[in-house]
Parts: structure tokens; C-alpha cells; sequence
């Protein structure tokens, strides 16, 4: 069952809330690292939609805005699109005015040009009819509203994970296929061959049948509450918040994991690594598109914290084929255990483990189809803005695997097991959990039309 959600044309440029402190949003800090992504060749010719009809900045090459420059927009997702020969970035935007300057600079030095576009406001990207596509990489309580705007103005999106809410996932599958947009869920671990590997090989049943998998997720971080302060030159508070409740400004909302530790922006380090891990999961037991029917576990915030996301958690989901899912905090892990043996690994993208050892060396047959793009997201996504595919992580499939982590939160912070119908997608004859799907959205910004 999808719920009732609304995007007011207030959201549009030139129709602002009423101005208040100004701030930045920042992307989580955890990935610096290079992934081993090769560089792009040139992308094929392009078909189908494209903004405007709009030819690119450079003959056929795709034009690009990039919304979002914290760490992870600036550091990892900017450089990747600056790779691709088959794109051109043409503008940057972000509430932090040093932020979207240091972007263009980078931008400018990069293509040798001095014609980058930069913005504060986002909407002003979205009504450029050259722009073709964006990267959304904000705070988490964005990624819907914004990537629902962007289609409505005829781009393609490529957006930073998770969702906020089941409802708001719910929206974004519904306008990313009412507006026929392409639309790539952004984790690299799709592009991650181990995780590849391990999923193809337990769905071809190299491990008998699946009976348990275990997860171990990083644990949340205790930050210290601060007084509000000035609100410094250079950021817009009151775009950082958008659709957030009405704070005052305070250092360290903007500070970079800060925010992802406030309830009001995100789902905590849970929903943040649970997108990664639980991807692999559902990808391997062929739940891309489904989900359990309970969960039963407890988790632990900061009493009395504005950072009241829950540090640690420990949680089980049950499929209805009787495979439990264990998430634990304290780690990256992951292992399935079958019938017939088990695979996985200790740590984020750490080598594969089997028992018996010769599961590694099974050949895997083919029959398996799981999405792999060994050159990444941002090429993966390129490439089927030309051929009007669907990307490697689509938004269903990210819409299913965030609302596990939605459901995990709700059974936490109800302080009991529930029950869930995935096919629905409602906890069947619970309202106060059902009521939980959603949130609701600071004047006047409001998923409707």
C-alpha cells in the first residue's frame, strides 16, 4: 500500500520559505579511498529522454550538476564524474558558499575553463534546460525532494542513499516511473567483486540453502550538544533544514557524521552502512524487490542527545521462507550460512572466507543475473542515461533495501517485535507503527503536486 504523499509547486525556485539563519549541508566522510574504478571510455551515442531535448555541454556529451559538495560530494562522487569522457560538468551548488566555490574551482581547473556555474540554491540547477542529469549527494532528509523536482524538470538522477522514510520511497518510485527519468541509487558496492562474488555464489546455491545471515554494522557515535551560535557568513541555515523541522543553528548539525546522527536528517549509522550490507543480502537470497515479514530486536540511543539515533542496535529479520537476517553493531561483516556451508567476509570489501575452502574456487554459472558494473555508479548510471536502461541499483530496489533499515528503526524505537507485509508494504493492523512511515515536512516544503 503506498501512502499519500505531496510535493507543493512552492518547491520550485523563486518561491523560497521565509528566510531564516543560513547553514551548509555536508555527505558522510567515510569513503576517501579510491575504489579501483577505471576510468570511463567514451559513452555511445544517446537516445531517448534527455532534459529538453538538450544536447550536452559538449556535442553528445551528457551536461551534469552536481548538488551537494561536503566530503563525499567534493571527494569521491565529483572526481568520478569528471573521469567520465562522456560528461561534462557544468554546474556545482551547495548552501556553504566556500564550499561550491572550492567545487568550481575544481571543476574549472579540471576541463582548463572558467565556466562552471555555481549556485545556493538547487532549483536554479533544475531550471537549466542544458543540464541533463544530477548528482545528489545532501543530507539524507533531501534526497526524495529533491530527486522528485529534478524529474518533474526533466533530469536524470543519480542520488546519494538512503531514503528517509518508507513513504517517501514510495514517491520517489512512483515519479521516477510516472516521468519515464533513469535513476541510480548511489553505493559503490554493486561495483565491489567481492560482493558480487558472494552473492551469485549463494543464489546458485553454492552454500545449499540459505538458513542464517549475519551482519555487522558500525556502531552511532556519542557527539556532545552544543549551544546555538551565529549562524556564520557564507551558509544558508534555513536550505540546509528545508523540509527538516526549524532548529537553531549549531556547529556541529553541518559537521560531517554529525548530522547523520540526528533523527530529524537521517537514520543513523544503521541506515547509512545498512544500505551497503543489506544490498549483498537481499541480492543474494533474490529479495531485490521484497522483503521480510518480521523483525524483533533493541538498540540504544544517547539519552537526552539531539544526536538520538541509536548507537548501537542488534535486530533479526525473518523472510518468509524461514531465513533469519542478523544485524549487529560493532563491525562491516558479513556471512551466509547454508546448508551446505558458508561465505562472506570480516570486514568492508575484506577477502572473501569459505567453508569449505573450495566454495571459492566453484565456477559460478551464469544463472545468477546480479547487476555488476565493475567501472562504478557514476558510469553505470552515464551509461543508461544514453540507453534509457535501468542502472545497476534502480530506485525500487534502493526503495526496498533503505525500507529495511526504515522498519529496523521503527521496531526500535517502538521497543517491540512487528510484523511487516512487504507485498503491502504496511505492518499489518499496526497503526502506530504504520503511522511511523512517514514524517511530516516543514512548511511550506511538502511532497505535492
Amino acid at each position: 500500500m503506498s501512502l499519500p504523499v505531496k510535493l507543493h509547486a512552492h518547491a520550485r525556485r523563486g518561491k523560497r520559505p521565509p528566510s531564516r539563519p543560513r547553514g551548509r549541508p555536508t555527505r558522510r566522510g567515510f569513503l576517501q579511498e579510491v575504489a579501483g574504478v577505471a576510468l570511463a571510455l567514451p559513452l555511445a551515442v544517446a537516445g531517448g529522454r534527455r532534459a529538453s531535448g538538450a544536447s550536452g555541454a559538449s556535442g553528445d556529451r551528457i551536461a551534469l550538476g552536481c548538488i551537494g559538495l561536503g566530503g563525499h560530494g567534493t571527494n569521491w562522487n565529483l572526481p568520478r564524474l569528471l573521469a567520465e569522457e562522456g560528461a561534462r560538468v557544468v554546474a556545482v551548488c551547495d548552501v556553504f558558499a566556500d564550499r561550491r566555490e572550492k567545487a568550481r574551482a575544481l571543476v574549472d581547473a579540471h576541463y582548463g575553463a572558467a565556466d562552471c556555474a555555481a549556485y545556493n540554491d538547487f532549483r536554479r540547477v533544475l531550471d537549466r534546460g542544458d543540464i541533463d542529469a544530477v548528482m545528489i549527494s545532501t543530507p539524507d532528509h533531501w534526497h526524495v525532494l529533491m530527486t522528485v523536482l529534478a524529474v518533474r524538470a526533466g533530469k536524470d538522477v543519480i542520488c546519494e542513499k538512503p531514503t528517509l522514510t518508507i513513504a517517501e520511497g514510495q514517491a520517489l518510485c512512483r515519479e521516477v516511473r510516472r516521468h519515464k527519468a533513469v535513476f541510480q541509487t548511489a553505493t559503490e558496492d554493486r561495483s565491489i567483486p567481492c560482493y558480487h562474488r558472494m552473492a551469485r555464489a549463494v543464489r546458485e546455491g553454492a552454500i545449499g540453502k540459505v538458513t542464517r545471515v549475519e551482519v555487522t554494522l558500525p556502531a552511532g557515535q556519542r557527539f556532545p550538544n552544543e549551544d546555538a551560535a551565529p549562524v556564520p557568513a557564507g551558509l544558508d541555515w534555513d536550505l540546509w533544514l528545508g523540509p527538516a523541522p526549524y532548529v537553531p543553528y549549531t556547529p556541529g548539525r553541518t559537521e560531517a557524521q554529525h548530522w547523520r546522527h540526528v533523527w530529524d536528517y537521517s537514520g543513523g549509522k544503521f541506515s547509512d552502512w545498512g544500505m551497503h550490507q543489506l544490498d549483498t543480502v537481499q541480492l543474494a537470497l533474490d529479495r531485490e524487490r521484497d522483503g521480510p515479514v518480521k523483525v524483533a530486536g533493541r538498540g540504544t540511543v544517547n539519552p537526552g542527545s539531539v544526536y538520538g539515533t541509536f548507537i548501537d542496535y542488534d535486530l533479526t529479520y525473518t523472510y518468509a521462507d524461514g531465513v533469519e537476517v542478523h544485524v549487529a553493531s560493532g563491525g562491516t561483516g558479513l556471512m551466509f550460512h547454508g546448508t551446505e556451508g558458508r561465505i562472506g567476509n570480516k570486514v568492508w570489501r575484506g577477502p572473501l572466507e569459505a567453508h569449505p575452502a573450495e566454495i571459492l574456487d566453484r565456477p559460478l554459472e551464469g544463472g545468477a543475473r546480479i547487476p555488476f558494473n565493475e567501472r562504478g555508479e557514476h558510469h553505470d548510471f552515464l551509461a543508461c542515461v544514453r540507453s534509457r536502461k535501468d542502472p545497476y541499483f534502480p530506485a525500487e530496489s534502493g526503495h526496498r533495501c533503505a525500507s529495511l533499515l526504515h522498519i529496523g528503526n521503527i521496531c526500535m524505537r517502538l521497543g517491540r517485535p512487528l510484523r511487516w507485509d512487504p507485498a503491502a508494504e504496511e505492518f499489518p493492523g499496526d497503526a502506530e507503527a504504520n503511522a511511523m512511515r512517514a514524517r511530516p515536512m516543514r512548511a511550506p516544503w511538502s511532497l505535492e503536486a
